[in-house]
């Protein structure tokens, strides 16, 4: 039995899937069991994967967490949770050698995923060039922002982790240059996850209300106020209901294309450029409107050669626990 885990700062994900034969783990692959977790509600990753596993009942022969942060000496220090994981204490806590258990990076298990995917689980944003190939990337927005490359080799792709998403932060607009100014009053490093972010959409939001381009009614602070304010601005972005959150899910979708380009120009991504995380398949309305696509595209030279590489947004959220099975399986 292989436990796959997909652990970010607001939910960990866990699923158990059995191999059948030689087959290979896909996104329809049945899973044995899985469950959803709020990251915050517990102590730690190995108090979820020690319940998880007594209610489920399984005996796992191989384990891999992906996990939003840097992976170092099989130990990661959480990014945007309060959690030191460790994957020798997690090879512990399930009876097993350390070499079964793999900590990786989340979009390196997202990145992991992607040949784990149905032409479902898809939406294309840019056709491509016929029969792409070659290196691919991953960006994905979430409570944070990751980013990560697939290696062609020739026959496969070889996914690996990098830390991308806490890069500066480069205007090309006017706004943008008046956005990255206010944004500097709030932090000392502006990076492009404190704008491509759930917490990266409410600062958009702020600026363009602090800087008097739009009206924040008492009903909307309110129910900002009460919940997470990131799905709110979208919700009522998406609705219509808000000019002022529209204006900013509209800024956000810009910057997210733009951000998007500059991946793909970094790693060469001839093969695809991926767009994962939770925010992307809530907002795709947006994401399929010129915008996004044009930001991607505005790289001045090299927009024949973005023209050329095909840009998709995925769709199915299991994508990163397929991509942890998947590289579970690799050493087995």
């Amino acid at each position: 039995m292989i436990l796959a885990g997909d652990i970010g700062a607001t939910n960990t994900r866990l699923a158990l899937f059995r191999r059948e034969g030689a087959g290979e783990i896909r996104t329809s692959t049945p899973r044995v069991a899985d469950g959803t977790f709020i990251s915050r509600k517990s102590a730690s990753l190995r108090e979820i994967v020690r319940d998880f596993v007594a209610i489920s009942g399984a005996r796992v022969s191989r384990a891999c967490f992906g996990i939003a942060g840097p992976i170092r000496d099989r130990r990661c220090v959480a990014t945007n949770l309060p959690w030191v994981v460790e994957a020798d204490a997690l090879a512990t806590e399930l009876h097993l050698s350390a070499e079964q258990v793999l900590l990786i990076n989340d979009l390196e298990a997202n990145a992991y995923g992607v040949d784990g995917l149905a032409a479902s689980d898809l939406a294309t944003i840019n056709e491509g060039a016929r029969g792409a190939q070659g290196n691919a990337a991953l960006i994905s927005a979430g409570t944070g922002l990751g980013e990560a490359g697939l290696f062609w080799d020739g026959h496969a792709h070889r996914a690996f982790a990098c830390e991308g998403g806490h890069s500066s932060f480069a205007p090309t607009t006017a706004l943008h240059l008046e956005l990255h100014q206010w944004l500097l009053k709030k932090f000392p490093h502006v990076s492009w996850e404190r704008i491509l972010s759930g917490p990266g959409l409410v600062n958009l939001f702020e600026f363009l209300r602090d800087t008097g381009r739009g009206e924040q009614p008492a009903w909307l602070a309110e129910e900002m106020r009460q919940s997470d304010p990131a799905p709110v601005i979208s919700r009522h972005a998406l609705a219509g209901k808000s000019p002022l959150c529209e204006k900013a899910l509209e800024l956000f979708v810009e910057l997210y294309g733009a951000e998007a380009g500059n991946v793909a120009l970094k790693f060469l991504a001839t093969g695809g450029v991926y767009v994962g995380g939770g925010i992307a398949p809530r907002i795709l309305p947006k994401l399929q409107t010129p915008a996004f696509r044009e930001a991607f595209l505005a790289k001045g030279r090299m927009r024949p050669l973005l023209e050329s590489m095909p840009l998709r947004i995925i769709l199915n959220e299991r994508a990163a626990l397929v991509g942890a099975a998947r590289r579970a399986l690799m050493d087995g």
